[in-house]
């Protein structure tokens, strides 16, 4: 990873990232993942330790069957967070896509119980899937 603070560089605030992030949530709310994908990609340059940018950026690469880089996204979002539900649920499906089975039902075991019941309930539905 470059050691370039290409906020700097560029002379950008928290505006700037906010108007990309903007952007790039309307390109999701249209379905056009790849574009969105393009401007999250950016902002992780940009914004390196950003949970909801890394995160947002590994959901893409699930939407798209790049699931190798949505797990190497959503470990890194991790990183920041560890105990973001939905990064973990797509953590889970990430490892389920990849054919890691057990690693996947280990995880969506633990979110059975999680106080947000989307979440959880998506994670009974990957165990039923799986099992």
């Amino acid at each position: 990873m470059s050691d370039v603070n290409w906020l700097d560089v560029l002379g950008w605030t928290a505006g700037e990232l906010e108007d990309l992030r903007f952007v790039g949530f309307s390109y999701i709310k249209q379905g056009k993942y790849d574009v969105a994908k393009r401007f999250f990609e950016a902002l992780v340059v940009l914004d390196p330790s950003n949970e909801y940018d890394l995160q947002t950026l590994g959901a893409l690469h699930l939407q798209t069957g790049n699931n190798l880089e949505a797990l190497d996204y959503l470990e890194r979002a991790l990183k920041e967070n560890d105990n973001h539900g939905p990064t973990l649920l797509n953590r889970a499906k990430a490892l389920f896509l990849l054919g890691y089975k057990k690693q996947g039902l280990a995880q969506a075991k633990i979110l059975e119980s999680h106080d947000d019941q989307s979440i959880s309930t998506q994670a009974k539905a990957l165990i039923l899937s799986y099992s």
